[in-house]
């Protein structure tokens, strides 16, 4: 073999191992391309649940009207219905107090609005709107009354003291005699006489705290 068919011969085995290696080499990158490329699998990370919903209690004054705020001449709203406050009554016995507000709302009729911090823990307000039934010279008995067929059984009665402002129709200081009845589906009938006078007799209605709303204050 001749010099020249030699080198060639080199030349051709040196051209074809560097193909080769550059074959191999866009081998190797095309298979690393495609393991970077192979998709990822994403794993949410794991939450806390949120505690359920607590419900809070509403407090008076700053969730809503506080009912033992109304001064006599205001005009407040109960249910949405406009009234007018006459007078109020404060009523104290053997150390438990309340107020009862004289309302005339706009057809004119005469209601009373009852309001009293009950104990407990913590302490809350009862508010009930009275309204006047026909007593037909019933008296309060020591035990259970029938009263337009449904019966009411004593549970508080007393004798309190109480001081007027405004319109009540009753003297500034004096007495009330009550008693109280509660039926067995939680209705509540009260009686009332002022200075051992005529006794008269209302329903309670329980209002739900933001019942009322006072609309102008008493000038």
């Amino acid at each position: 073999m001749s010099m020249t068919s030699m080198v060639v011969l080199g030349l051709s085995i040196a051209t074809i191992l560097l193909l080769l290696g550059a074959f191999l080499a866009t081998l190797r990158q095309d298979r690393k391309g495609r393991t970077s490329a192979a998709p990822v699998e994403i794993v949410a990370p794991v939450e806390t649940p949120l505690p359920a919903p607590v419900s809070v209690p509403a407090h008076a004054g700053s969730d809503y009207t506080d009912p033992r705020t109304i001064q006599v001449g205001d005009r407040i709203e109960v249910h949405g219905s406009p009234a007018r406050v006459l007078g109020a009554m404060h009523v104290s016995w053997q150390g438990t107090q309340w107020i009862e507000y004289l309302l005339r709302d706009s057809r004119r009729r005469l209601q009373w609005l009852s309001v009293e911090v009950l104990a407990g823990d913590p302490p809350h307000l009862e508010v009930q709107l009275w309204t006047d039934v026909p007593t037909q010279g019933m008296v309060p008995a020591k035990s259970m009354l029938i009263m337009e067929g449904v019966e009411f059984f004593p549970f508080e009665r007393g004798t309190a003291a109480f001081r007027s402002e405004g319109d009540t129709g009753n003297a500034e200081r004096g007495l009330l005699d009550f008693a109280d009845y509660r039926a067995s589906d939680g209705r509540l009938l009260s009686f009332e006489r002022i200075q051992g006078g005529k006794w008269t007799a209302s329903y309670a209605q329980p209002l739900p705290p933001g019942s009322i709303s006072i609309v102008r204050r008493a000038s």
